[in-house]
């Protein structure tokens, strides 16, 4: 029996606290539209208050298929005041994708903006259970097929004040479906609980205070937005809303909003470094990135314009970060090249994280000697709690009492991990391993080079052998045989792709994160990979 005195954990507090601390403060920022937060609070209200009257109750599903508006945001809020669940859905899915997740999360209604709805007529009218199909029109566009407009949803609802709490903090808030790479997708879920503390997390982390000004560069869709669609509420910093990445329109914002805050994949800031429009920030920005491991030349490149970098990483399964490179004394005074290669890894977990692990088959940790390699495992507070409808491989996620992350790592002797590759990445070359992340790294570092990836090809004498897929910058020229060279004199011959393809672009999923699976299946196709 709990103490009747303790309340339950729920991210639903931070709007409370916000708009009676910061009442008349801007909230977001949508364009010339400035909501605050007493009126953020109001309209989240009215959102609940809109699904209780349509029929939604507690643990029915509401998705959401928006890019990041404020309605989006509120989202997060008003679907878990009525004890709902948040179902924020991929903006850059199929159909057919979409309509998987509907039906097996067994969503009650979808709201949506009018051009993400459009191409759904076929998928809507296939499933009977989906009751309404709610429209926020921003363009004018509307749809080929019946929806109810949102001002008209809103109105059913009203100023009924409902209470920012939970009856327990392990009800279910939000189900997040994984990219899907391999099969269908799998929903994950987080509770109110882990929701509230990864928010206070990510205060922590990426150094957030009221004064923070953060812009939506990250899909509010993905793992919730790393919990910060919470954490930027609860600190009472202001949301700048972005609907579309564009470079020119960030480097806009940062310079006109005052932006002190954003996260960002790699592959996004590497566009943002290369833009036209770049330029030394005006102030100190904060920028956290995740996704996959940012290049050493990368960091170094932010750092020159005047970013201070948080290098994060986790999973949809950790409610998006679960460690973080924490600086230590010394490296600030390291050189450039140094500090970068440090900032790199992606080190220790959060606050309010179990310790990290890297194991072997057996679960025992692996050497802190920064050359053994083993699978990352994690548990703590910030650990999904499983996923919904399918406790199979829930079981399987979670054998040996951690969760396993399929990702593969090193543990240096400070007990900072150094991720090598995804499980499915790693090449095999001979008996020897191979690190696509080392081999991309190196190849980075080329003056040249814009992004690039590497992949396992078939090898009729060592089973597979690195190729690359390299995007140079504009106006900038190198070989295949140049890029090969540049990477021997780096590491050891026998790591260094045996082709490099010069490319256009590389496939990359919504969030950022380059699709190496297409790469290499196209390879592999009519042959039969040891790894799958």
């Amino acid at each position: 029996m709990r103490p009747v005195y303790r309340t339950e954990l729920t991210p639903l507090s931070f709007l409370e606290r916000s708009s009676l601390v910061y009442p008349d403060k801007t909230a977001m920022v949508d364009d010339d539209r400035r909501i605050t937060y007493r009126e953020m609070a109001d309209e989240a209200t009215r959102l609940a208050n809109a699904l209780a009257a349509s029929g939604v109750g507690p643990g029915d599903r509401v998705a959401f298929l928006c890019p990041n508006i404020p309605e989006m945001l509120l989202a997060h809020f008003g679907v878990p005041l009525i004890g709902a669940v948040l179902v924020a859905v991929n903006t850059r899915l199929s159909p057919v994708e979409i309509r998987y997740i509907l039906r097996h999360s067994g969503s009650r209604m979808l709201i949506g903006e009018t051009e993400l709805l459009a191409p759904l007529a076929g998928v809507v009218d296939d499933l009977p259970e989906l009751g309404e199909v709610v429209s926020v029109d921003r363009s004018g566009a509307g749809t080929a097929y019946p929806t109810t407009p949102y001002a008209q949803f809103l109105a059913r609802g009203s100023d009924r004040q409902l209470p920012w709490t939970v009856d327990d903090e392990e009800r279910t808030i939000s189900i997040n479906y994984t990219s899907g790479t391999t099969g269908w997708p799998k929903g994950v879920m987080y509770t109110h609980r882990g929701a509230y503390l990864n928010a206070l997390g990510e205060i922590i982390h990426s150094r957030h205070s009221p004064r923070s000004v953060y812009l939506w560069t990250l899909p509010m869709f993905h793992c919730n937005g790393w919990c910060t669609t919470w954490g930027v509420t609860a600190i009472g910093g202001t949301h700048v809303c972005l609907p579309r990445i564009d470079p020119a329109a960030i480097w806009s914002l940062i310079d006109s909003q005052g932006v002190t805050h954003f996260n960002a994949a790699p592959t996004v800031l590497i566009s943002l470094v290369n833009a036209p429009e770049a330029h030394p920030f005006p102030r100190p920005v904060t920028i956290t990135t995740g996704g996959a491991p940012p290049s050493p030349t990368l960091v170094e490149a932010l750092e020159v314009l005047g970013a201070e970098i948080v290098h994060l990483y986790g999973l949809t399964e950790t409610y998006g970060p679960h460690t973080v490179c924490e600086l230590q004394a010394g490296v600030e005074d390291m050189p450039v090249a140094e500090r970068a290669a440090f900032m790199a890894r992606q080190g220790v977990s959060y606050i309010i994280a179990d310790p990290i692990r890297v194991v072997d088959d057996g679960m025992q940790d692996v050497t802190t000697d920064a050359t053994a390699m083993g699978e990352v495992v994690m548990r703590g507070n910030n650990v999904m709690k499983g996923y919904f409808e399918n406790p199979e491989a829930t079981d399987e996620a979670f054998r040996g009492g951690f969760f396993h992350s399929g990702d593969i790592a090193v543990w240096h002797p400070d007990g900072y991990i150094d991720l090598r590759d995804r499980s499915k990445d790693i090449i095999i070359s001979g008996g020897e391993n191979i690190s696509t992340i080392e081999v991309e790294r190196a190849i980075a570092n080329h003056p040249a080079v814009l992004e690039c990836a590497v992949v396992a090809v078939p090898h009729e004498r060592w089973g597979e052998r690195p190729k690359a897929f390299v995007v140079l910058k504009s106006g900038q020229s190198a070989g295949p045989g140049e890029i090969i060279e540049h990477v021997r004199g780096r590491l050891a011959r026998f790591k260094a792709p045996d082709s490099v393809e010069l490319v256009e672009s590389l496939p990359k999923t919504s969030t950022g994160k380059i699709q190496k699976f297409v790469l290499r299946d196209k390879e592999w196709e009519g042959s039969n990979r040891r790894i799958n």
